[in-house]
């Protein structure tokens, strides 16, 4: 406990477990995080962001430093995107949930049709892996760190060799 109070993390609070060794929490968080990146970043429904993320929503991206908090900040993200790539499709490959954290291999593909960070369209397809790590707190998200492979991006993309 006290290094826990030291490195200034709480313990872990008690959790109730479940059939497959999941708490009920980290099973809803797993289902929060697939639903993300289905309904929101697959089919594009944009309001389905104001149920799973928090009003105070921080988006740690490096790409896209220092968007507006909240559900109105990534929405516009996300809208870019599904310009640039209208076939975008994230697969999720594997999620780990323990605690209040959900950390997942995504794979992100799609053909490029519109322009996406000042690169016009190029109509070819890519295939990127991303990991995700998301913060939960009363049952949603509330921060959000992503690593893609960008340079595999703009390499498939033709912006870069």
């Amino acid at each position: 406990m006290a290094l826990a109070t030291v490195a200034g993390c709480a313990p872990p609070e008690p959790r109730s477990p479940s059939s497959n060794g999941r708490s009920t929490d980290e099973q809803h968080n797993a289902t929060v995080v697939r639903r993300y990146f289905d309904e929101a970043w697959s089919r594009g429904h944009l309001d389905v962001l104001d149920e799973l993320l928090a009003p105070g929503y921080v988006n740690h991206t490096p790409s896209t430093p220092d968007p507006p908090p909240g559900p109105g900040g990534l929405k516009p993200i996300v809208a870019a995107f599904r310009v640039a790539f209208p076939d975008l499709r994230f697969t999720v490959e594997d999620l780990i949930a323990e605690g209040d954290r959900v950390a997942v291999r995504v794979r992100m593909e799609g053909t490029q049709d519109g322009p996406l960070f000042g690169v016009a369209a190029t109509h070819r397809h890519v295939s990127v892996e991303q990991v995700n790590i998301e913060l939960f707190r009363g049952g949603k998200i509330v921060e959000h760190w992503r690593v893609t492979d960008e340079l595999g991006l703009m390499r498939q993309l033709g912006a870069v060799q």
